[in-house]
């Protein structure tokens, strides 16, 4: 992934994406939360080794994948992981309750994954510079989180709170800073209406 400057931040196929940050309200991570909390370190690593978003921008973030695109132009064509089966029932709800908002009658995902963000630690400021960007809504529920983590779109710093959910444009300049003593942790899903 390269640092791009889009020619025109409100120049995307996706009329709703939104144009810097909007809060799509709270969801029930209950069902969740201790299952991701106490996923094994081994998973975490072995995950990460074969992830498909090698990034240096994302710096010392580690993923677990449940789905993500095959062709990074293309958001339309995806593909799940293992890990999927054995997820699947639990993380459903969630995906439905952060995309309901949206109300569209064909949705559907084209990344589904966990990310991890150490302790003292940030991701650089970038844009996400593929075409299956400019389709999809980025969402981020975070799972755990510390008052000293923020997120940043555009010049604006905010903090999100577990249990609810935010779509951020990632199309336009974003980065992460984790100023805790304790791994952030983010559900991070795009979605988007088939047509």
């Amino acid at each position: 992934m390269t640092l791009l400057m889009p020619k025109d931040q409100t120049d995307q196929a996706s009329p709703n994406k939104t144009k810097t940050m909007r809060e799509l309200g709270p969801v029930d991570i209950s069902g969740i939360r201790d299952a991701i909390l106490n996923l094994p370190l081994e998973l975490w690593e072995s995950e990460d080794t074969s992830k498909p978003n090698k990034f240096k921008e994302l710096g010392r973030t580690s993923h677990i994948v449940f789905k993500f695109v095959k062709d990074y132009d293309n958001h339309s064509d995806a593909k799940f992981y293992d890990l999927w089966e054995e997820w699947k029932e639990k993380l459903q709800p969630v995906l439905e309750e952060a995309t309901r908002p949206y109300g569209y009658a064909q949705g559907n995902f084209s990344r589904i994954m966990l990310a991890k963000l150490p302790a003292h630690s940030k991701i650089k400021p970038h844009i996400d510079p593929y075409d299956s960007s400019n389709f999809t809504h980025k969402i981020h529920i975070p799972i755990r989180t510390h008052a000293d983590v923020e997120f940043m779109v555009g010049t604006k710093r905010y903090h999100f709170p577990e249990g609810y959910a935010f779509e951020v444009n990632n199309k336009a300049i974003h980065a992460a800073f984790n100023n805790s003593d304790i791994d952030r942790i983010h559900l991070i899903i795009e979605y988007f209406e088939e047509v």
